[in-house]
């Protein structure tokens, strides 16, 4: 799992920023046209790092038709939660140099409709390989027993580069219902 990793971050950094932002614009325009975003009225959005698909897009769109959005903030090695986020609201990095709102209205996951999930790797099936921390699949893990899928919808965005053949799932492991890639 970690050479996976590796490698597909490596593949996305090796992007120029000219070719991130236009895959990034395309990904952007992908998300605004599928039925579970204009559906959605309490999304979450990862705030991007540099070499990341740039979610900023997304959020302000989510601002411009009123809905709410909310970004993880970590609270700690193990655990994460979603904080509603505006465009007045402040930001500072946490210790993984990821923006993080000090403040805000914090939602249980069950109660948002769709959550866009950062993407280091993915497959075919929607398996997704993340950074390694598990902080998506323990806060989502009710979505294992489900026996349908009603919500959250985890839709995984990231670039075709980090594309890659088959990704062993581990148990724990929560596939995404959908990945938006620039292809």
């Amino acid at each position: 799992m970690n050479d996976l990793r590796r490698n597909a971050l490596r593949a996305r950094r090796e992007m120029s920023r000219d070719e991130r932002a236009n895959s990034s614009s395309i990904i952007c325009r992908k998300v605004f046209a599928c039925r579970e975003f204009l559906a959605a009225k309490a999304i979450a959005c990862y705030l991007p790092m540099e070499d990341e698909v740039d979610t900023l897009a997304i959020i302000e769109r989510v601002w411009r038709a009123k809905k709410q959005i909310f970004v993880p903030v970590l609270i700690s090695r193990k655990e994460m939660l979603f904080r509603e986020i505006h465009p007045e609201t402040t930001l500072q990095r946490n210790s993984f140099g990821l923006w993080e709102p000090q403040t805000g209205e914090v939602i249980q996951p069950r109660n948002l409709d769709l959550v866009i999930t950062p993407t280091v790797a993915f497959d075919e099936s929607n398996n997704r390989i993340g950074m390694g921390g598990g902080y998506y699949d323990r806060h989502f893990s009710f979505l294992r027993y489900r026996k349908h899928w009603v919500s959250p919808k985890l839709i995984g965005v990231a670039f075709a580069c980090q594309k890659i053949e088959k990704i062993s799932p581990n148990v724990w492991d929560i596939p995404l219902y959908k990945l938006i890639d620039d292809t």
